[in-house]
């Protein structure tokens, strides 16, 4: 056994942050790539909102809700008068 393997290995973070040189991810490598030639516009910190469809009015939902409820009412009762004859 050498000298080197006699003490634990684990990753000093002081030594790593105090480098003087930190090479870019792989990502900001090709970014910085691909604006050399092509910058990007500016973009807005948050866009605009998109614009909204209006909505239909609430009494419109509530005839179809009560529209649906109503014809299975009369389903069900037309169903039982028939099974009784």
């Amino acid at each position: 056994m050498t000298e080197r393997d006699e003490f634990p290995r684990e990753f000093d973070h002081r030594w790593a942050d105090a480098a003087e040189h930190k090479e870019p991810s792989a990502r900001a490598r090709m970014l910085a790539a691909r604006w050399k030639d092509n910058p990007p516009g500016p973009v807005p910190f948050r866009a605009g909102p998109d614009p909204v469809a209006p909505r239909r009015s609430s009494w419109v939902s509530t005839v179809v809700v009560l529209g649906c409820v109503a014809v299975v009412i009369v389903l069900l009762g037309w169903a039982e008068m028939r099974a009784y004859h």
